[in-house]
């Protein structure tokens, strides 16, 4: 009978909400409140009427039960006691803590002793210090001492009189002090829900009686609503937070992660949506980045009240591993045919809690247990292979993660082998052996990434590949991808990850490799992708300077080296990016780093930037953001034709507005002057076909070389043609032309040769075919060498160089020995009686033809360089260098021969007006002396414009540049055609059109007698001093 009353008996927790008007002396203030807790064992029959059944033992004046009721119910057993909490109650968080299965409203056992109960789901703790002046310094002191009791009670006394007053107030207790002022910590329980404004109202009445300023921070108010159990890899979970009145603020997220604290906002994965009484946080794609302590946090401030209403709860997300799989040996190596080898097969993962179960597929046995560092978790199994018979192909074996969520990742093992004498590289340091035509991979040693090596298929070792980069750099990329996430504000990520890539990029030499610079123009390119607009100037400090530093000219080899796997260059990527960033950069004045400047231009019809030198004019621009950036060294990595090169620094133009009907004019300053004949292009960056496009830009030609006119904004620079313009036709007609010219010289020497015993009968003729002879010598070896230089490239240079100087007295010595018969011509002309010394004409001769030349061509030489590449000759040409107007070796040989032809045309004119003014005046007696005359006119009639045009034309090609149009090319056309069958008129004016000669070679070959000199041959006789 006892027995079935024990069952019939519950235990039943009541607490009672007491009124009291004495109670903290809270009569002029309002009523006090005061909660009573009472354990009753009563019959379970009288659980429905409890309340009205105590009602009435409470009869005092100075108290009244304001509120009654039932909080927990319970069922005992012989050794336990069951509880459960009622409607609107809940464990408190002590038993959370202290029984984990306790939590909420659930049933929870405890021991028959136990005194455990439910709390109301609106009761509210309020933790918080208060800031006090130095009338309660007393507080500082010892707790034993009484000074500091009466400080302390006095304060709590205080505190109580306001506080009390607030519905459900259950305890109030001063927890420390501390300096600061006197700062003390308190903490107060409701049993009851708290109004946010009678807190605040509370607060400010004390901080005006004390005075003080208040900061709290409650738990109830706002309760955060977690999922109950772990959330799946990748899958999307929805946290909610609810507060228990309209606050009037917005709240914030905030994860606490080991590392760090993020507050959350909008992003690719977070979501945070706002209600005045709940706020949502949907988070898509979870992953280890979003596994931590949430809370949602409602801050309230007023004059000297600070109030934070925040809940908490852990998001615990089942992880998958990032798998790193390796074997030991990497290669089983056959030393014999019977060798047995045992290979341990590895799965190496980060560190985690997840309680993964790993499983090996294969016949590998597994290894328990894993070794287990402080980053690190090693999985092993162990494979026992045979080389009798080898394996026709790789062993292959899979370790299995299986997280809570049964989700899996696995990670492939292959084991290959060397079979006994099949080649392969031996061990060599940290490297091991490697079978012929595969790549052996190290992990890099305090760095990030990797090394490879690959052994050649004739087993012999390659040069190193080191992927290693700077952790700093790694972390650096790895905080960029997720800098629009949510976790934390977008543009704090973005200066969080600038900075740091400035940090690393600073010291140039610590990332003076291929890995770490393109390591950090991906940091740029994910930046790009990821930003909408970047408006803190810090930030767009360190952007400048982090894209300065990665085009220092130390890292020149970094950028042009990239593996042999690798395609991209690293330049697109870096010029796409940065251009990108800049533009959606709050920038509005200068900005100068050593390798990049920045120039803005905001709002003008008008704008006129400069760069690095670079003018930069956008006229008739209607509105908008206009900035220009130069890039030095960057025009070195960009990728172009191997016929073109560039020639001037990179430089990007882009705007916020309109791009329609943009006019835009570029002033290049040239990297190197633009070579004679050689066409400059001006280009932009194409970035869909990754490679520069002449499309929309015009170069303004070479009375401006350094100006383009652009029809579209773009990335923009000059390029220079590797080699000079070809003239359509030019080495068919100087081939076809220098060889009529030597055979027709030839022809005209054998001429003269036979005939020179039947035509040369005076002085005069003696005079002019000896310089006729010398000219057909001078033209014959210089055209010969010319051809014998028409390649350069197969040429030694001492052969170009000697070619050079034989050209160059050649060609000098033909124009010289033109002076001297002009010379002859004028004189005669001037002076037709006047006797000349053949012998001193020739000694005059002699010296002016040959001695001359040499002097100009000896004096050339060694002043120029003694004759050096690019000073006195050009290797590409074998001729004399052209460096600009009066600058180069050309101009020996250009002065002169424009000073001589210049002698002919005059001596020409001279020649002609003489004759024309004295025909009528000329006598009968005369009459040989002016056929004399008139056979020399002819002659040089026939000769001077045959050399003075041509040459003219000749100095026509060195002003006209061939980039300049259809008249250069017509110019050069003429001078290769009169210049290239030069020998062919000398021919036929000299020999062939000279009657006297004509005749003494018919003579010749019909064997007739000498005939009497013919009446056009000269027949003046000069007598000779000797």
């Amino acid at each position: 009978m006892h027995a079935e009353k024990t069952r019939n008996m519950m235990w039943t927790f009541i607490f009672l909400s007491v009124l009291s008007l004495n109670i903290c002396q809270a009569a002029a203030q309002g009523n006090s409140t005061q909660k009573y807790y009472f354990k009753l064992k009563i019959d379970k029959n009288a659980i429905g009427n409890v309340t009205k059944l105590l009602r009435p033992f409470v009869n005092d004046t100075n108290f009244s039960i304001e509120d009654l009721k039932m909080t927990t119910e319970c069922t005992e057993n012989s050794d336990s006691v069951k509880c459960s909490c009622k409607l609107n109650h809940r464990w408190s968080d002590d038993v959370c803590w202290s029984h984990k299965m306790c939590c909420g409203d659930s049933e929870c056992t405890f021991p028959t002793n136990s005194s455990q109960m439910c709390v109301s789901v609106r009761s509210v703790a309020v933790s918080g210090y208060l800031t006090l002046g130095q009338n309660y310094s007393d507080c500082l002191r010892d707790n034993t001492t009484e000074k500091y009791k009466e400080c302390n009670d006095k304060l709590l006394m205080k505190m109580k009189e306001v506080y009390s007053t607030i519905r459900g107030f259950d305890t109030l207790k001063i927890t420390r002090y501390r300096i600061g002022s006197v700062i003390a910590e308190f903490e107060m329980n409701t049993a009851d829900g708290v109004n946010s404004k009678d807190l605040i109202n509370k607060a400010q009445e004390l901080s005006k009686r004390l005075p003080a300023t208040f900061h709290l921070e409650t738990a109830g108010v706002v309760s955060l609503d977690m999922p109950p159990n772990f959330t799946c890899y990748g899958s999307s979970v929805v946290l909610r937070c609810n507060s228990t009145e309209d606050l009037g603020v917005t709240p914030k997220w905030n994860l606490k992660r080991p590392d760090r604290i993020f507050e959350i906002t909008s992003g690719t994965v977070a979501n945070v949506t706002l209600g005045k009484r709940e706020t949502t946080l949907n988070l898509t794609e979870v992953s280890e980045l979003w596994q931590g302590n949430y809370s949602c946090t409602y801050t309230q401030e007023q004059p000297n009240v600070t109030i934070i209403h925040k809940d908490t709860g852990f998001l615990d997300v089942s992880l998958l591993p990032k798998i790193s799989t390796s074997t030991d040996p990497p290669f089983v190596r056959c030393e014999t045919i019977n060798s047995v080898v045992t290979v341990t097969a590895k799965c190496e993962i980060s560190k985690s809690s997840e309680p993964y179960v790993v499983t090996w597929i294969g016949n590998a046995i597994p290894q328990d247990p894993p070794d287990k560092s402080e980053e690190t978790i090693v999985y092993k199994a162990v494979q026992i292979m045979t080389c009798n018979p080898p394996p026709v192909k790789p062993v292959e074996l899979q370790c299995k993660f299986r997280n809570r969520c049964s989700q899996t990742r696995s990670g492939d093992i292959k084991i290959y082998f060397i079979k006994v004498g099949e080649k392969f590289c031996a061990a060599e340091g940290d490297w091991y052996d490697t079978k012929a035509g595969f790549t052996a991979e190290l992990k890099c040693k305090n760095s990030a990434g990797v090394r490879l090596r690959k052994c050649s298929e004739a087993g012999g070792w390659e040069e190193e590949d080191s992927r290693c980069v700077l952790v700093e750099l790694e972390r650096t990329l790895q905080q960029a991808k997720i800098v629009n996430t949510g976790l934390g504000f977008k543009e704090e990520n973005a200066a969080d990850v600038l900075s740091s890539l400035e940090n690393a990029t600073n010291n140039t030499e610590n990332i003076d490799t291929y890995a770490n610079v393109n390591i950090s123009v991906h940091v740029l390119s994910t930046l790009h992708q990821r930003l909408d607009e970047i408006n803190n100037n810090s930030s767009i400090d360190h952007l400048l300077e982090s894209s300065s530093n990665l085009l220092d000219r130390s890292l020149n080899k970094s950028w042009t080296s990239p593996p042999r796997d690798i395609n991209l260059t690293l330049a697109d990527t870096y010029l796409s990016s940065l251009e990108r960033l800049i533009k959606i950069a709050n920038t509005t004045d200068i900005s100068r780093k050593p390798n990049v400047e920045v120039v803005t231009c905001v709002n003008k019809t008008e704008c006129e930037n400069s760069v690095f030198n670079v003018n930069v004019s956008l006229k008739n621009w209607e509105s908008g953001v206009v900035k220009t950036t130069g890039f030095k060294q960057l025009e070195s990595y960009l990728p172009h034709d191997w016929e073109m090169k560039p020639n001037s620094i990179v430089m990007s133009t882009t705007t916020n507005g309109s791009t329609d009907k943009v006019n835009i004019t570029i002033n290049f300053p040239l990297i190197t002057p633009r070579p004679r004949h050689v066409r400059l292009e001006c280009v932009s960056w194409n970035n869909t076909a990754r490679k520069w496009s002449s499309d929309g830009c015009k170069w303004a030609g070479a009375d401006d070389e350094g100006r383009c006119t652009c029809t579209h904004l773009s990335s923009f620079a000059i390029l220079l043609s590797r080699y000079p313009m070809n003239i359509t036709g030019e080495t068919e007609m100087t081939y076809v032309g220098l060889s009529v010219s030597i055979i027709s010289l030839t022809i005209s020497l054998l001429i003269e040769l036979v005939v020179w015993s039947d035509v040369v009968k005076t002085n005069t003729l003696h005079l002019r075919h000896t310089a006729h002879v010398n000219i057909s010598v001078c033209l014959l070896v210089g055209n010969c060498c010319f051809l014998a230089s028409s390649k350069p490239r197969d040429l030694s240079h001492i052969w170009c160089k000697t070619l050079t100087v034989l050209k160059h007295f050649s060609y000098l010595s033909m124009f010289f020995w033109m002076l001297c018969l002009s010379a002859t011509l004028l004189h005669q002309t001037l002076y037709l009686f006047h006797q000349v010394s053949r012998t001193k004409y020739l000694r005059f001769s002699m010296i002016v033809g040959y001695g001359c030349p040499l002097l100009i061509v000896f004096v050339t030489f060694l002043t120029n360089n003694s004759g050096g590449e690019s000073s006195y000759y050009h290797k590409d040409t074998c001729w004399l260098v052209y460096v600009g107007l009066m600058s180069g070796s050309i101009f020996t040989f250009v002065i002169p021969v424009g000073i001589i032809v210049f002698v002919n045309i005059f001596s020409m004119l001279v020649v002609i007006m003489k004759l024309l003014h004295h025909q009528e005046n000329m006598d009968k007696s005369r009459e040989k002396e002016k056929a004399a005359a008139k056979t020399i006119l002819r002659t040089v009639v026939l000769l001077t414009p045959v050399f003075g045009v041509t040459w003219i034309f000749g100095l026509a090609v060195l002003i006209v540049d061939l980039t300049s149009g259809p008249i250069a090319y017509l110019v050069n056309y003429v001078f290769i055609f009169m210049n290239g069958f030069q020998g062919l008129f000398i021919l036929l004016t000299t020999c062939l059109g000279d009657r006297t000669t004509r005749e003494a070679l018919l003579k010749r070959f019909r064997k007739k007698a000498p005939a009497s000199t013919s009446d056009s041959s000269v027949k003046l006789d000069f007598k000779v001093k000797k």
